[in-house]
Formats: C-alpha cells, sequence, structure tokens
C-alpha cells in the first residue's frame, strides 16, 4: 500500500475557491510531488492542468505521476438543475488520463465553505438520486463515483453522512479531516462501513481549533489559515485504526494527501512541501507498519 499513496493540490495551496489565497504554479507543485515521492495526483480545479484531456494527460505524463481523477464541486440538491452534462464533461478528461475516481461534493451553492443552507425533504429526494445518477453515469465508463462529505456543504455532519449511506448507494471519500470536523469520528465510521469506502483523503487535524469550527467560533476559512490541519502523525486523527479497517476490509484505493493550505504570498524556503514530505514519510511508516 506504500505506492497508493498519491497527493493533491490543495496541499499546495491550490484551490477553486475564489479569494482563496495565492495559487502556486502547476509545474512547482507537480515537481515536488515526484521529489516527495507520491505516484499519483488528483487533478485539482479547474485551470490547474489544461482543459484540453489530450494536453492534460501530457503535463502529467512529463512529471511522471498517474492522474486519479478528482474533487469535482456540483449542484446535487436543487429540482431542475440536471448535473449530468457538467460530469459528462469532467469523464471526457478521465478518458484521456487514466483517471478512475470521481470526488462528488455536494456543494452548497455559495462562493466559499464557511456558511450553508439546511436541506428540507425535496431537497434531501433530489440530492439522493443525482448521487445515484452519476455513479451509475460514471461506472458506465470504469470510474468510481464516490461522495465527499466536506464542511461548508450540504453532506457535513454525521447525521447526513448515515442518510448518504441509507438513501443511496454510491460509495463514500474517507475525508478524515472533513469529517472530524463536521462531527464524525473518521475511525469508528471506518470500523462501521469500511465496505462502502472507495477513496481515502488523508488530513490530520488540530482538534480545539476544530472544535471552534464546530461550534462557530471560528469559520472554516480562517480555521486553515491558522493551522487546523496538522503534518499527519502530529494532529488528534487515529490513523493507525483507519488503516487497520480499512486493510481488515480489503481496502486497496488510494491514499490521497490533501490537507487543505492557504499561502498569502510565495513562499520563501521550502513552503507546503515541508510538511507534505513529513506526512508522506508518516504515511509511509504507518502502511508499511500494518503489513
Amino acid at each position: 500500500m506504500i505506492d497508493r499513496i498519491a497527493g493533491a493540490p490543495i496541499s499546495w495551496g491550490v484551490c477553486e475557491v475564489p479569494g482563496w489565497g495565492y495559487q502556486l504554479p502547476p509545474a512547482r507543485v507537480l515537481a515536488e510531488m515526484r521529489e516527495v515521492g507520491l505516484a499519483a495526483t488528483e487533478l485539482g480545479p479547474d485551470g490547474f492542468l489544461p482543459a484540453e484531456p489530450a494536453a492534460m494527460a501530457d503535463v502529467l505524463s512529463r512529471h511522471h505521476l498517474q492522474a486519479i481523477g478528482g474533487f469535482t464541486p456540483l449542484l446535487l440538491h436543487v429540482p431542475g438543475h440536471d448535473p449530468v452534462p457538467d460530469v459528462e464533461k469532467v469523464l471526457q478528461g478521465y478518458a484521456a488520463t487514466g483517471s478512475d475516481t470521481l470526488v462528488l461534493s455536494a456543494v452548497t451553492g455559495l462562493d466559499g465553505y464557511d456558511r450553508r443552507p439546511e436541506l428540507d425533504e425535496q431537497g434531501w429526494r433530489t440530492l439522493l438520486t443525482h448521487l445515484d445518477r452519476l455513479s451509475a453515469l460514471a461506472a458506465e465508463q470504469d470510474v468510481r463515483a464516490v461522495l465527499h462529505p466536506h464542511v461548508g456543504t450540504m453532506i457535513e455532519n454525521g447525521e447526513e453522512v448515515q442518510r448518504v449511506l441509507d438513501g443511496s448507494s454510491i460509495a463514500l471519500c474517507l475525508d478524515t479531516g472533513h469529517l472530524l470536523i463536521g462531527g464524525t469520528d473518521p475511525a469508528e465510521l471506518t470500523r462501521q462501513a469500511p465496505h462502502r469506502i472507495a477513496h481515502t483523503h488523508i488530513k490530520d487535524v488540530d482538534v480545539a481549533l476544530a472544535k471552534q469550527v464546530q461550534s462557530g467560533r471560528r469559520t472554516y476559512t480562517d480555521a486553515v489559515r491558522e493551522g487546523i490541519y496538522r503534518p499527519v502523525g502530529q494532529g488528534d486523527v487515529d490513523f493507525a485504526a483507519i488503516v487497520e479497517h480499512l486493510r481488515g476490509q480489503g481496502y486497496n484505493g488510494w491514499y490521497v494527501l490533501e490537507q487543505d493550505t492557504i499561502l498569502t504570498e510565495e513562499p520563501r524556503g521550502d513552503g507546503p512541501v515541508a510538511d507534505v514530505h513529513t506526512s508522506v514519510e508518516h504515511l509511509r511508516s504507518l502502511l508499511g507498519s500494518a503489513g
């Protein structure tokens, strides 16, 4: 499983949210992924890689990185809005790059992740129906769709995650950070439903800052800026239990280091890659010791 550790551009501060922070160029991000020994990468937000599928594949090939697929924010709860055309367009790039994992996020329609509306029953019916439709659409192209619980989206807390598990057949992306901040113990979820987990985002979390986000004393964006995500092994996520539960179920998916970072300017010195390197080494040790 050591060879199943991948990266994501957000660990270098590259994000789809307007005004998120300074955006590092793809050449630096991809080169540093290879420097720390990552085998693959998620594709990042629109504009990070070339939009034309063949050109996207060429950039990744030149950096010797396998494409996984990636985070796809979609409006899934609004009756009358059909997300299928957007997903069909995304899947065209997947075919060219060999990507096989579509990471869906049920966004609110608002900018950023600091506030969200509540779903009514019609919204829930629409969202769950779309999840199954999109999962089937992806499967037709040998792509696995997963739902990514995420702070500030329509699926954030434990009750909402359970409703997705009960009301749809889609697999989950186990994002250890967003789950914990949203009030779900990721180790316990992995113990209860390992068969539903097909993709894993690795984040370690400062639980004290997480509690401030949960209580509304601090916004998610402010918490990221202040370091809610710690290098793996230096926060409060029980990764040993998570890996044990996943391996017990025969999990063979990716472990994607995907730790949200905000840069205020071009970094001096090593920049974000220093924390990525620390996280990679700890995760390698953990996966290696797990046999």
